[in-house]
């Protein structure tokens, strides 16, 4: 059974603003307004390895990929520069953040 509710939801949020206060992170959050976006698709991770080999793991229903065709890969990166844009920048989702959880 999965805990839900303001609760589990506040937490969440918590631990958002934790991690993005890391030097290595970037939080950017998809408003719930953008009804279209590059991610619709399904969840992806983009990987480089220590030789600068680019590696995408895409995760779909019943089906998961490891890519390294560099022309697949290509489209993928292409996909998150996208999702990059229409995501709000880090300032304006660290303010959304803090004011979901009424810190603002």
């Amino acid at each position: 059974m999965y805990a839900t509710g303001p609760n589990v939801m506040r937490g969440q949020l918590e631990q958002l603003l934790l991690h993005s206060q890391r030097r290595n992170v970037e939080m950017q959050v998809m408003p719930i307004e953008q009804e279209e976006h590059a991610a619709l698709e399904g969840p992806f991770t983009l990987i480089t390895t220590l030789e600068g080999q680019r590696i995408a793991y895409v995760e779909a229903y019943k089906d998961s990929r490891l890519y390294t065709e560099r022309s697949v890969v290509q489209e993928i990166e292409d996909q998150y520069g996208i999702l990059r844009a229409q995501a709000l920048d880090p300032r304006k989702s660290l303010a959304l953040v803090k004011k979901l959880l009424g810190e603002t």
